[in-house]
């Protein structure tokens, strides 16, 4: 019996269970994949949002701007990779400097430190820009994060503090019983006092699930580019165009925290959340949006195009509360952007409801806000790179040339509180494989090392989620 189970271990999930770690609780997660941070916060823009864009008084806009206060302190804390970086909505005719000056208000509004710029004053800030925008929306309040860093991070301080998280177990029912929920999965049942409805795109069918049917899935895809690291050094803030007559924010070009350029995305209506597939011509229309911002963008540099989807609902707002069909049930529902920049202020929203459901919660006296170190050997000088070679002459063998990844940071990563156990988790967790040939050299090299490290036959061992299996078996001796 648990006091709290978490359904989904993305963002959101793992910074509730972040934030209830801190409490004298019995905390399970369940996640559908098997890895953490599988779904929306796989697959997005990774930027920490100013909160100039939410409308004033919606819980997306209050969170918003909580949110990325504590996360910065999380980030400090946890050594998550995160970069301080100032943004700009540009601005290519008056119709659009409306929205630019829309945008201002609700920025001020907010308690966001906002300017408006004319065209050369945002060309000064920002030179990559076109010589055809007119005026934009400036702030230094906005950031970059390793979105997947963030998420496992939050997760392994809980599973140190004793939380027990539960890989390939989907969600199939929840039954309402004298003081308590089950919850049904594929793989089981898992009894708990109270449980936290944080499925994502999936989390208007957890509500369903008790009888709540005020929640209409509506996700919507985007597609994005990723460059290599020779294009992102050309760009310094985060570029966003601008929004649109129904709020999609607009394509952006951004750096990331790896050095590379982010191109994307567009925001389509889907009926299947788990189509991650891309298409030609909407990536063109990415292509032609990145390229009207910032002109010298070269697309030939191109590594990857991926896909993401936004859990949005019928609600066009952060739906946060007791549901009202089960008392014992907290929805942190229709999180999409600015989910990643508000997670941590939502998962301090959870430990508040629940307090008001009747939940007690007891300091834990042995609470550890810190993971195990994280080492990342291109980023040491020569004489600390030296002193971990000598310990450990694994961190001298590099696996991914792209990215400088050796054997031995894979090593600690597979034993690690949270173990990846597919090449991408890996990639995930290390960077192996995020650079210019994609896998395409280390690939084979990390499949050993997992196959090794977890004691399991390397035809066991996936790709990414589960059944995307990469090899049958030995084709000779």
């Amino acid at each position: 019996m648990f006091d709290v189970l978490i359904i989904g271990c993305g963002v959101t999930g793992a910074a509730a269970a972040y934030a209830l770690a801190r409490y004298d609780l019995r905390v399970g997660i369940i996640e559908r994949f098997n890895d953490v941070a599988c779904g929306a916060t796989k697959a997005n823009s990774a930027i920490m949002h100013a909160g100039y864009d939410p409308v004033p008084g919606k819980k997306e806009a209050v969170l918003n701007r909580r949110g990325i206060k504590t996360a910065a302190k999380v980030c400090r804390s946890l050594d998550i990779e995160y970069k301080k970086l100032p943004s700009l909505v540009v601005a290519f005719n008056e119709k659009d400097m409306e929205k630019v000056r829309e945008l201002y208000e609700r920025g001020i509004a907010n308690g966001v430190k906002v300017k408006l710029l004319d065209g050369d004053e945002a060309r000064k800030a920002e030179p990559s820009l076109s010589p055809d925008v007119i005026g934009a929306l400036w702030t230094n309040e906005s950031a970059i994060i390793n979105p997947w860093e963030f998420a496992t991070a939050m997760a392994e301080v809980a599973v140190v503090n004793g939380a027990v998280l539960m890989l390939e177990n989907e969600v199939t029912g929840i039954e309402k019983n004298d003081g308590y929920l089950t919850v049904n999965t594929d793989r089981g049942s898992y009894s708990a006092s109270y449980v936290i409805n944080a499925a994502g795109a999936h989390s208007p069918d957890i509500c369903a699930m008790v009888g709540d049917t005020r929640l209409k899935a509506m996700p919507r895809s985007g597609q994005y580019y990723v460059l290599d690291k020779e294009e992102g050094a050309k760009v310094g803030s985060v570029i966003f165009g601008c929004p649109d007559e129904n709020g999609f924010k607009g394509i952006l070009v951004a750096p990331t925290v790896h050095g590379n350029l982010l191109v994307g995305p567009t925001s389509d209506p889907t009926d299947d959340p788990e189509d991650l597939s891309t298409d030609p011509a909407v990536l063109s229309r990415i292509k032609a949006a990145g390229l009207k911002m910032v002109p010298g963008i070269d697309y030939r540099n191109v590594i990857r195009q991926y896909t993401g989807i936004r859990p949005t609902t019928n609600v066009r707002d952060f739906v946060i509360d007791i549901n009202p069909c089960c008392d014992r049930m907290i929805d942190l529902a229709s999180i999409a952007s600015p989910g990643l920049s508000a997670a941590t202020a939502i998962g301090e929203e959870a430990v508040k409801l629940l307090k008001k459901a009747g939940l007690e919660l007891k300091p834990n006296e042995f609470f550890r806000n810190s993971r195990p170190p994280v080492t990342r050997m291109k980023d040491l000088n020569r004489i600390r790179r030296r002193a971990i070679i000598k310990k450990d002459p694994a961190y001298g063998r590099i696996v991914c040339r792209c990215e400088t990844v050796t054997e031995g940071e894979i090593v600690e990563a597979i034993h690690r509180p949270i173990p990846p156990r597919s090449i991408d988790a890996v990639k995930r967790r290390v960077g192996a494989g995020l650079g210019r040939c994609q896998g395409g050299f280390c690939s084979p090299r990390v499949h050993q090392i997992l196959s090794r490290e977890l004691g399991i036959p390397m035809e066991s061992i996936c790709l990414d989620k589960q059944g995307s299996f990469i090899i049958t078996g030995k084709t000779k001796n």
